[in-house]
């Protein structure tokens, strides 16, 4: 086929990856703009700029697009088949879901309806789910309701984070549009409407969502953690400072109430809801260093019995 291919992160470059792999024409690579990134913010190109540039394949970086008549006129003349859309990050218009003859093929990282939105990877593991999956389907104007073409599950570990889910996913959601690719060619490959009384909402994540509610069970804060990984984390606060966590683990053992620290040698547990606990081990007080828990426990003196989150 001859393609566009829509994206801009680490997570869509195993799917241009596999398509060129498959043989497959990509005239056309649009991605985000170069962002500022790091103590500098100096411009650093997206990763998929710069796979694109290595396989010398045209990129396009537009600010916006719905108006854009010069990138419209850009898609117009190369008459793709399909366009793939993988992490992009911009609604795609109506003239561009109408333009090829596949449509607009959308790589999404859940098992839709379940997990609609910005931030399916992570709210799937956030919320403990043990398999997740990726779904490709043809974008129309509402938010990840078109029809569903395939899916592919994918087990999600006890102690993965979001991070590790989404290379998984990546790998496996590579495959998947190169099948899809395939059998639409092929006419094996039949649209199904999604079941919209079944979905769920993965809503972008906010700073907010990162802040540990000691009241909820350990297991559920701790999912939280594994979740939102890198970003928004977890943290808390102590002696009225912001205290990040950035390893925790759960234990057997039962806590000394919500919010509740007890230091047992070097380790530093907390207590969550039903009677539940969880073992810290990395955190960073507001303005210091990462450390672990032993390092954290000497140049802090922490006493048992003192509380987070107040």
């Amino acid at each position: 086929m001859k393609l566009v291919f829509c994206g801009t992160p680490e997570f869509a470059v195993p799917t241009l990856e596999a398509v060129l792999a498959a043989g497959h024409e990509v005239a056309l690579v649009v991605t985000q703009p170069d962002r500022g990134a790091g103590r500098g913010m100096e411009l650093q190109a997206p990763p998929v700029k710069r796979l694109a540039e290595a396989r010398g394949i045209p990129v396009v970086q537009p600010e916006k697009i719905k108006n854009n008549m010069e990138f419209r006129a850009r898609l117009e003349a190369i008459q793709p088949d399909a366009i793939l859309v993988v992490a992009y990050g911009r609604i795609i218009p109506q003239w561009m879901l109408e333009l090829p003859r596949f449509g607009n093929i959308n790589l999404h990282g859940s098992l839709l309806p379940k997990y609609r939105g910005a931030a399916p990877i992570q709210w799937a593991v956030a919320n403990g789910e043990v398999i997740t999956g990726v779904t490709t389907m043809v974008l129309e104007a509402g938010l990840d309701t078109g029809p569903l073409l395939l899916a592919q599950v994918v087990p999600i570990g006890q102690e993965e984070t979001a991070v590790d889910v989404f290379e998984n996913l990546a790998a496996v959601g590579a495959e998947l549009m190169v099948a899809t690719l395939g059998g639409l060619e092929a006419g094996t490959v039949v649209q199904q409407v999604q079941d919209h009384a079944l979905a769920t909402l993965a809503p972008i994540l906010t700073r907010e969502d990162g802040t540990v509610d000691f009241n909820k069970p350990a297991k559920e804060i701790f999912d939280r953690w594994r979740g939102f990984q890198p970003w928004p984390g977890a943290h808390t606060t102590l002696r009225g400072k912001k205290l990040i966590v950035h390893r925790m683990h759960l234990v057997a053992e039962a806590g000394t109430g919500c919010g509740a620290l007890r230091v047992e040698g070097e380790r530093l547990i907390v207590g969550c809801g039903l009677d539940s606990a969880l073992e810290l081990l990395e955190v960073q007080m507001e303005g210091k260093k990462r450390m672990t828990a032993a390092e954290f426990l000497r140049g802090h003196q922490v006493r048992t019995g003192e509380r987070l989150g107040l």
